[in-house]
């Protein structure tokens, strides 16, 4: 390629010096105080963002859709919704009782939803499905109600598309509340703003436990040539007469082009070890294959080399936080970032699933299980003793340091 001219070209980079010094040479004493470049970072990736629920929505009778506007509670100086890329999430902070925790929760609304809408009132939403007994979704359901003010981080996560990378159609396999990234995306290819078609096979119990239902028919049939919604119900129900089981091999088979597609799984922790399975089946390579984190595993002595020894057992955690020590007691069944949690130890944390390294820590003493599924450390870390308590699960008494939050 030539820019220039062939001679032009070759002697250019030995050009720049002598700019760079006759630029030095005439630049002002006086010293630069702005510097524009950290302040457009710091508009698009902020440290929190202070938010307001402008309304919730019951999406099912388990499901419930929260839209997030800007809070006016600290001025104009408060940073404004940033953007993101649909299949991103929000990580919120929570203080309960005497814990403080932080949940991600994928995003449901489309980016341009906060572009375009700069002018009037730029939104973001989530879309959460409650859990019996859960601790924070609980919470959320009790307290969470239109005027109420949270704190966040945003956007997070690698769980999107990117032409460069990935094919012109993604095969999105969903299951539960794992249709909300691909809804972010739905809305963002129907309204132009994403080139790429969607096929979105999508497996619950029972009709009723369908989010985003009407909307997907609504997306396919105004834009066939961008949308195809396969619902796939693994329970009995009378009168319907689409797809049934799972989400197998068979299935993904009949609705996609194995060959040209990249494939993206969103879902409960289950359906991953099954999906992927379907798709070692079909023989499709790993680089075509992305998966959304799914958070913490809620049975880790399910996994098969969990040592037996440490099953059932409770162990002590001396904890350096600055010049502090604290001594905290720990169950081998809960990450640390939960017993951290919940003896109201802060310790920065995003995705909880051992992939942002947000809550990167230094293990001083003792041994950790790290779920080779979530197991995000680098290769020095794992060297020079340091992990992510959002994965690691004590298998004995620990001495840990953490950072400042």
């Amino acid at each position: 390629m030539k820019v220039k001219g062939f001679f032009e070209d070759i002697k250019g980079p030995s050009n720049i010096l002598e700019i760079r010094k006759e630029k030095i040479k005439n630049a002002s004493p006086k010293p630069v105080t702005k510097d524009p470049i950290n302040e457009l970072a710091k508009k698009i990736h902020p440290d929190k963002v202070y938010l307001t629920i402008d309304s919730v929505e019951q999406t099912t009778a388990t499901s419930r859709t929260y839209r997030f506007v800007k809070s006016n509670k600290y001025g104009e100086d408060a940073p404004e919704i940033p953007i993101f890329q649909a299949g991103q999430y929000i990580s919120f902070k929570f203080q309960i009782g005497e814990s403080w925790v932080t949940r991600p929760y994928s995003i449901s609304s489309a980016p341009y939803q906060v572009l375009e809408n700069r002018s009037k009132k730029p939104f973001v939403e989530v879309s959460i499905r409650k859990k019996d007994g859960g601790f924070v979704t609980e919470y959320i359901w009790e307290n969470w109600k239109p005027g109420t003010e949270v704190m966040a981080s945003m956007a997070h996560g690698q769980f999107y598309y990117e032409p460069l990378r990935d094919a012109d159609t993604i095969v999105a396999l969903a299951g539960g509340s794992g249709i909300t990234p691909f809804h972010s995306m739905a809305r963002e290819i129907c309204n132009g703003k994403l080139e790429a078609k969607l096929i979105l096979i999508y497996g619950s119990n029972f009709k009723k436990e369908f989010m985003f239902y009407k909307e997907f028919i609504d997306f396919e049939k105004n834009h066939p040539d961008k949308i195809k919604f396969v619902p796939v119900l693994s329970g009995e129900e009378k009168g319907w007469d689409g797809e049934t089981g799972f989400i197998t091999k068979d299935i993904i088979k009949k609705y996609t082009d194995i060959n040209n597609s990249t494939f993206f799984i969103c879902g409960p922790q289950v359906m991953y070890k099954f999906v992927e399975k379907e798709l070692n089946n079909l023989k499709i390579p790993r680089k075509r294959i992305r998966r959304e984190v799914f958070g913490e595993m809620p049975d880790i002595y399910s996994m098969d080399d969990f040592p037996n020894s440490a099953k059932n057992k409770k162990y002590s955690i001396k904890v350096h936080i600055g010049k502090n020590i604290v001594d905290i007691e720990a169950s081998s069944s809960e990450s640390v970032l939960v017993a951290l949690e919940r003896n109201g130890i802060k310790n920065d944390s995003h995705c909880r699933s051992g992939e942002c390294g947000f809550c990167r820590s230094q293990l001083l003493k003792g041994e950790i299980y790290v779920s080779p599924e979530n197991d995000g450390r680098r290769e020095a870390d794992k060297i020079y003793g340091y992990f992510h308590p959002c994965s690691s699960y004590p298998i004995s008494s620990l001495e840990i340091r953490i950072s400042l939050a």
